[in-house]
């Protein structure tokens, strides 16, 4: 059957295979494009288009779709998500241009203009320490999350990224300092990460205690029952009980120390392209959302030296 009398919901499986053959998106990715892409079947449902071609859809359909983002929910969906729809959309296009499938260019999904900034959650080295301390090192459970939350704020790791980690790749010789480990991190991209001495050590004190035959670096201790690997859940979990523990913002999660890395990094002089290096942005723009935190600071940084004697 040729592709161009398959209908656009038709062809949504090879779809999701493209996505990881040649984006090499993980599983969660698919999901998530999955999810996002369920509104536009809803919309050709609402629209009575559910056969629709690809070579039949028109701007005038997609103009509609957006109206429909913005007026079918409940509670008005804010731009910002809605861009996650449209992205959707227009990767299923892209993917009929490149399969030479006839279909409305991508392009021509425009992306409503958010009218704020994205914001950035981050500690401030005082709330970092608060919340690196906070775990009661006494037993092994307080030393598994002391060297977890060590270990994000001195490599960036996102949350996947964290409990993908295995023992074997943390090899700490006697009287190491400074260890760097090669990782696979999103969209299947290789990438190094650096782990402090402060770090080091606190992974060094609970590995002492694993006496378990378990892969996994980070892995469960409820009651009685021990092993299997943490599961993002699980570590975002822990996070919030040692923010609640710590009095910090509630809104501090796993992926704010990420950001209080980059930020660190930023504030302290490094150039932009190398916390892109450290965090394993694809694009520099998405690094760029950290610049304007940075900025009160430069100004002080110009003012404090750039001046004649």
């Amino acid at each position: 059957m040729k592709k161009t009398s398959i209908s656009i919901k038709g062809l949504f499986p090879e779809f999701l295979d493209w996505l990881e053959l040649e984006k090499g998106l993980s599983a969660k990715s698919q999901e998530n494009y999955s999810r996002f892409l369920k509104k536009f079947f809803d919309f050709l449902k609402f629209s009575n288009l559910e056969e629709i071609k690809p070579h039949e859809i028109t701007n005038d359909h997609i103009w509609k779709y957006r109206l429909f983002l913005s007026r079918q929910s409940k509670t008005p969906l804010r731009r910002s998500t809605q861009n996650y729809y449209l992205i959707a959309l227009r990767s299923l296009l892209s993917y009929f241009a490149e399969k030479d499938i006839l279909s409305l260019p991508p392009e021509k999904v425009k992306l409503p203009k958010s009218k704020s900034e994205k914001t950035v959650n981050f500690l401030n080295p005082e709330q970092v320490k608060k919340l690196l301390e906070a775990p009661n090192i006494d037993d092994i459970a307080g030393l598994r999350d002391r060297a977890m939350l060590e270990t994000l704020f001195s490599t960036g790791l996102r949350v996947a990224e964290l409990v993908s980690l295995d023992k074997e790749q943390i090899k700490l010789k006697d009287g190491i300092k400074y260890l760097e480990i090669g990782i696979i991190g999103k969209g299947s991209h290789p990438r190094t990460i650096y782990l402090s001495e402060r770090a080091i050590n606190c992974l060094r004190s609970y590995l002492l205690t694993r006496k378990d035959k378990e892969k996994a670096l980070f892995i469960n201790y409820r009651g009685k029952k021990t092993g299997g690997r943490l599961n993002i859940r699980s570590v975002e979990r822990i996070v919030k009980k040692y923010v609640v523990l710590s009095g910090l913002p509630m809104t501090t999660s796993c992926h704010t120390l990420r950001h209080s890395f980059a930020t660190d990094l930023l504030i302290k002089g490094v150039d932009l392209r190398v916390v892109q290096e450290f965090l394993g942005h694809k694009n520099i723009a998405t690094t760029q959302i950290y610049t304007h935190i940075t900025k009160p600071h430069l100004k002080e940084i110009h003012s404090k030296y750039h001046k004649l004697q």
